[in-house]
């Protein structure tokens, strides 16, 4: 066995199965490029065969994308492989990876299949793919929960067709790292040739313990990739954390044995990325990535630290991407300094036009904030990118009235397909005036499922970074806003919220 562990990111694939994370091309480009300076080594792109707009991110980010394996998911069908292959073409390191399941339970109720019409589809699909790509992963859906003879059988038909890496994921959270662990060790054990294969663990949190059965599935399993994704974000409880596997490996090296080629100073950076786009805000005490991951509030914590880092701390945080500095930039910070701080914080922007547009923000941020953080200039740049060119709704200003005893009143100003529109509505309180406003205009009869409001630092004059998420239609989406000034920020949020209903697209779930 290698002492190198595979990181197999699948943040823009499953990661996007979560309700109300699905994201644009333009996003999924852009987390796919700071994935690269993450030195992923392999990013599963998406499901070509979902839709269009899944096979267009794919074939933008397989044009793109050139240190990083790309990676397309298919069902075990000749239609979906060849479809993953056309998206994959312009890559010159890419995979396909196939799945089908194999538990008794996913055979007889979803797909309605015997095990020997399962076994079969999934020796030709594997042959079928071979024959377009020399990089081959299968999966067998479920595969915790399947009989560990029939497994085996499957895993070693697919080695025999070509199949290069072999995946068995704990689809629905259901293991135990040291049963989870001793599956992997024996399903290995008795599969021929199974050293001509990397192994591969794919671990989903709904009892909290996806990374414990990943990195068992490693230690005593044998296994040589990790699927993971940023944040850990992913349908239901979530998929095992990149960061949290990664920082672990890297940490207790005297334990596991294993390189990561990861670079660790852009964790940070990657987490920011994907929470802003998605709206799926990190809670503070997240390890590796949390607001508090290297916060110490206790005098006794304190005063150990002072005296010695690692009386408390096993990581630095400046290893995984936090900053040392607190106060970045001021209002008489030129463009050349705004530039350089992105660059620090593993930001980059595609064009000179989008930079010019980040530190005009910042300008005018800086003249209503005194102090700017690295937060806020993270948040300000996200705010500005995805679907800024393409957006159907876009905010101009907003005033509110709110006096006790009186009902609050909002005044919003606002361009829908490209032409300003006045609306004003009574409500609650000043945000729901404000989203009444917008909906009185709008009228999407979206239903809200969700109002979150985070503050991006811990001053009183920080920026507030609010999360909407509607339901209209079959779609679930989640939108972002920051600002200041919280009302405002709400309203962004549901601006936001509203333009990818408007250019929401068709997902097809799949694979855990």
């Amino acid at each position: 066995m290698t002492d190198k562990l595979i990181i197999f990111d699948t943040t823009l694939r499953d990661g996007e199965q979560s309700p109300g994370a699905s994201m644009t091309r333009d996003e999924k480009l852009r987390i796919a490029r700071q994935l690269e300076r993450l030195k992923v080594d392999v990013i599963e792109a998406g499901f070509a065969a979902s839709s269009n707009g899944d096979f267009e991110c794919i074939q933008a980010i397989a044009r793109t994308v050139k240190d990083s394996t790309v990676c397309s998911l298919a069902r075990a069908n000749d239609r979906d492989i060849a479809r993953a292959a056309e998206a994959l073409a312009d890559s010159q390191n890419a995979r396909i990876h196939l799945f089908i399941a194999t538990s008794p339970l996913h055979m007889e109720k979803k797909l309605r299949m015997t095990p020997e019409e399962v076994f079969e589809q999934a020796r030709l699909s594997t042959r079928f793919a071979r024959n377009l790509r020399d990089d081959i992963e299968f999966s067998a859906e479920d595969g915790y929960r399947s009989d560990i003879d029939f497994l085996a059988r499957v895993c070693e038909a697919v080695i025999k067709e070509g199949a290069t890496t072999i995946n068995i994921p704990d689809t629905v959270g259901y293991g135990i790292p040291e049963l989870y662990g001793n599956f992997i060790k024996t399903l290995r054990e008795k599969v021929p040739d199974s050293d001509k294969a990397v192994w591969s663990v794919h671990c989903h949190n709904d009892l909290g313990m996806a990374v414990a059965n990943s990195l068992a599935g490693v230690k005593v399993g044998g296994a040589r990739q990790v699927e993971c994704t940023i944040n850990g974000l992913g349908e239901r409880a979530g998929n095992c954390s990149l960061e949290e596997v990664v920082m672990a490996v890297k940490t207790r090296k005297d334990y596991f044995g294993l390189q990561v080629g990861i670079d660790t100073t852009q964790i940070l950076a990657a987490s920011k990325l994907v929470s802003s786009t998605t709206g799926f805000v990190v809670q503070p005490n997240k390890a590796v990535v949390g607001a508090n991951a290297f916060a110490h509030a206790s005098g006794i914590h304190q005063d150990g630290v002072l005296k010695a880092r690692d009386t408390y701390e096993i990581m630095r945080a400046e290893d995984v991407g936090w900053s040392a500095n607190k106060i970045v930039l001021g209002k008489l910070s030129g463009r050349n300094a705004f530039k350089q701080r992105l660059q620090e914080l593993g930001v980059e922007l595609e064009s000179e036009a989008e930079t010019l547009a980040a530190f005009s923000r910042f300008k005018e941020l800086a003249d209503r904030k005194s102090e700017i953080f690295d937060e806020d200039i993270l948040a300000l740049v996200s705010s500005g990118v995805g679907l800024a060119e393409h957006e159907q709704y876009g905010f101009v200003s907003l005033s509110q009235h709110s006096e006790t005893g009186e009902r609050p009143k909002a005044d919003i100003v606002f361009t829908a397909g490209g032409k300003e529109v006045r609306s004003s509505a009574e409500g609650n309180g000043p945000v729901d005036a404000s989203l009444r406003a917008i909906e009185a205009h709008v009228k999407s009869g979206a239903e809200m499922t969700l109002y979150s409001v985070n503050a991006i630092n811990g001053s009183t004059d920080a920026q507030g970074e609010v999360t909407v998420r509607l339901q209209s239609g079959g779609h679930v989406v989640n939108g972002s806003g920051a600002d200041p000034d919280i009302i405002v920020a709400s309203a962004k949020a549901y601006l936001s919220a509203l333009n990818r209903l408007h250019h929401g697209s068709d997902r097809v779930a799949a694979q855990g």
